[in-house]
């Protein structure tokens, strides 16, 4: 297809009517509705011991089943949205909360409250799949800002749950609550199957089940521990042996996410710098946050015995908090011009840094109720910013067929801190209590405790955020992120990625570009490619940006990654980039070899492969078709070679011994009859290299410094009854 077609087709596409603010409007309302399930209940707790006719801490845990089926399901749904559709697993997620409302609303005890909780808590996993279906469908200029707003909904739904449900079962009654939510989840589910289209996008294999029942009884036990550890005390038996069992799951869930060829979380993918420092930022984060929203109401309905109570109602209370939930709904737009202008690592430390300073503020204001809702709001501007820009970090450094995934893992470890927030606000308020007509309240004192904690996690979220890296560019061009075209001039771009999800069709071989495509280690060839990309880059660079930016005709790639005998290479690494340096897509093979790659539009691409143990190859590569197949070959085994002899005549049957400066034995190998060796070149180090004549009469060691490039070391044995000099290190 000629450049001029795919302009043409492309403008034909943006001029078909579009329902972008439909979609996005339907997706953050699912988003709201879910997260208000998880405080719906909280203004009830105090009359529902005597309404269900149990003790206080048997109706605690209508809490504690939603907060721990939620964390649950996030990382599990995730990854079935990634395998069998997003729109289909959101539905299976609000079809959860309907059936849980349902039951919660026409049982009437406990048991049926538990039941329908649990349910109920299911849906928040729907979060970061209606994310990654923002990444896939929508234009690239309202990405931003839309996953911004859905990322915030977690903190809105919370915020607005508690005055709305106040309200709700003061003049309707506590079933109530329930019905309603049930029946905005069935048109909300009505709304999602009419307007939200489904991703084509799909990641094949096998859901990895053992590695989900192993997570799921790991977040069982932790959240368990933590959510519970103040009722039933932290060094008590049960606590104890949640800690343990967490601790032991984990154990053995690692190696098996290592080893399994499709895993349930790609941990290696989360261990790349920036997804697992934004990772470790959201706990902070997430940390800091709820304890705004675990306070305030408190502090509101404290009655005026010490001078910092007000006596307010449930449903007064509650509705101060409406400031907090609209304040957020009003700056995550805003984050997103934030992230577009500055880059979304800045966005994350702007709304840390808010965080931070709305929590000192919150130690001091707090005299009159309008203090307590100035400081609350405040600290709602800064999670909407600092929410915001997570998705956005987390999405440009994973592959586009695993964004679900990736973002579910990020809302369970927010989860993580908000669970940990929740037990240190209950320590820290029924410790430090006054006695008042019997009644232990919590001092002014205590809150402030919980305001300083929650500023020194924000401050160390800071201190996490800074490390994150920002995408370095060559001169002459600006940062961008994922979905960014490098222009002269312009500033990183905070877009999520290219629009993806057309459906695939009849799957084609890319086509090889003439003169281009060549091992990484031909020169006149990755010159060919440097020379090329450099001329796209000052030529055509504005052209290119604005033809990429409005084609709808993605394509799915996808292939095997082989080695010599065609032998599948499992996690070798395949980058795609746009002939202008811009990062299209990347994949991780798997344990068969098998890779996806999701491109913008047809054209040509740089590929560049690489694997441990083996030299790295590109290609320039035409793909005209929406569902193309490329093959990978890596010829080129990384190795330590070289040849042992006394300087005249080469020794057959040397011993050569590898071993590491610590004192670690690598390998050994004999040299053949013309003296050579090789061995496979071992990780990046320190190592010494030692030789031995056939006759063990004579050695020789050499120190060597090896890099991730093939090594030829001659060694060089002393002849009998000389000693050889000391060698200075070999670097290589």
């Amino acid at each position: 297809m000629s450049l001029q077609s795919r302009v043409h087709q492309a403008t034909q596409s943006a001029s078909k009517p579009k329902r972008t603010s439909l979609v996005i409007a339907i997706l953050c309302l699912a988003g709201t509705v879910v997260s208000l399930q998880q405080t719906m209940v909280v203004p009830l707790l105090p009359d529902f011991p005597q309404i269900l006719n149990t003790s206080a801490g048997n109706t605690s845990w209508l809490v504690t089943v939603t907060l721990l089926t939620g964390a649950v399901a996030t990382p599990i749904i995730s990854r079935l949205a990634d395998m069998f559709g997003k729109r289909r697993m959101m539905v299976v997620a609000m079809v959860a909360m309907v059936i849980g409302s349902l039951i919660a609303a026409a049982g009437g005890n406990l048991v049926t409250l538990l039941v329908g909780r649990a349910f109920q808590g299911l849906a928040v996993s729907l979060i970061p799949v209606g994310i990654s279906i923002m990444r896939d469908e929508l234009p690239r200029e309202k990405v931003a800002s839309a996953v911004a707003l859905m990322s915030a909904t977690l903190g809105i739904g919370s915020a607005l749950g508690l005055p709305m449900a106040g309200v709700i079962y003061e003049h309707l009654g506590w079933q109530a609550i329930f019905w309603i939510s049930a029946g905005i989840g069935v048109l909300l589910i009505i709304g999602v199957l009419l307007v939200v289209p489904e991703s084509a996008l799909r990641t094949k294999g096998k859901f990895d089940g053992v590695g989900a029942v192993l997570l799921t009884a790991a977040l069982t036990a932790l959240l368990l521990a933590i959510s519970k550890g103040g009722e039933w005390g932290w060094t008590s038996e049960p606590v104890i042996l949640l800690f343990i069992g967490t601790v032991v799951f984990l154990a053995v869930w690692f190696p098996w996410e290592l080893r399994v060829s499709q895993p349930m979380v790609d941990l290696r993918t989360s261990a790349r710098r920036p997804v697992l420092l934004t990772n470790i930022a959201s706990i902070l984060v997430g940390f800091s946050m709820y304890a705004n929203m675990l306070s305030t109401t408190q502090q509101l309905q404290l009655p005026n015995v010490g001078g910092y109570g007000f006596g307010l109602s449930i449903v007064i209370a509650g509705l101060c908090m409406v400031p907090s939930g609209l304040a957020m709904v009003a700056f995550a737009p805003i984050s997103a011009g934030i992230t577009k202008r500055y880059g979304a690592k800045m966005t994350l430390i702007a709304g840390s840094l808010i965080l931070a300073v709305a929590y000192v503020a919150r130690v001091f204001l707090t005299g009159e109720v309008w203090m307590v809702i100035l400081g609350a709001t405040l600290v709602s501007v800064g999670t909407a910013i600092a929410y915001a820009a997570m998705p956005t970090l987390i999405m440009r450094s994973v592959p586009i067929t695993e964004t679900a995934s990736a973002n579910g893992l990020n809302s369970l470890l927010r989860a993580v801190g908000t669970s940990t927030m929740s037990a240190v606000v209950a320590v820290v308020l029924t410790s430090k209590v006054v006695h008042v007509g019997g009644i232990a309240l919590p001092t002014e004192d205590a809150f402030q405790t919980v305001f300083w904690v929650a500023a020194i996690a924000a401050l160390l979220s800071i201190g996490i955020a800074v490390f994150i890296p920002r995408i370095q560019t060559a001169p002459g061009t600006t940062a961008g992120s994922v979905s960014g075209v490098y222009v002269p001039g312009r500033k990183e771009v905070g877009s999520a990625g290219p629009r993806v999800g057309a459906p695939a069709t009849q799957s084609v071989p890319a086509t090889p570009v003439p003169a281009t495509s060549a091992p990484a280690t031909a020169a006149p060839a990755t010159e060919a490619v440097a020379a090329g990309a450099h001329g796209t880059r000052g030529r055509h660079s504005a052209e290119y940006a604005e033809h990429i930016k409005g084609t709808e005709g993605e394509i799915v790639v996808s292939g095997t990654v082989a080695g010599t005998g065609r032998k599948p290479i499992r996690q070798a690494v395949v980058n795609a980039l746009h002939i202008n340096g811009e990062p299209a897509d990347w994949s991780r093979a798997d344990n068969d070899g098998r890779y996806s790659l999701i491109l913008p539009d047809s054209g040509r691409y740089l590929l560049v492969s690489s694997a441990d143990g083996w030299s790295p190859t590109s290609q320039v590569l035409e793909f005209a078709e929406a569902a193309s197949t490329h093959d990978i070959r890596l010829t080129q085994r990384l190795t330590l070679s070289g040849k042992v002899g006394d300087g005249a005549h080469a020794m057959d049957g040397a011993l050569v011994t590898l071993t590491k400066t610590t004192g670690e034995f690598v390998m050994s190998t004999f040299s053949g009859s013309d003296g050579r060796y090789e061995v496979p070149l071992p990780a990046v180090g320190r190592y010494i290299l030692t030789g031995l004549d056939p006759e063990g009469r004579s050695a020789e060691s050499l120190p060597l410094v090896l890099s991730a490039r093939s090594a030829v070391i001659d060694i060089v044995l002393p002849h009998r009854g000389e000693t050889a000099d000391t060698p200075a290190p070999v670097l290589v």
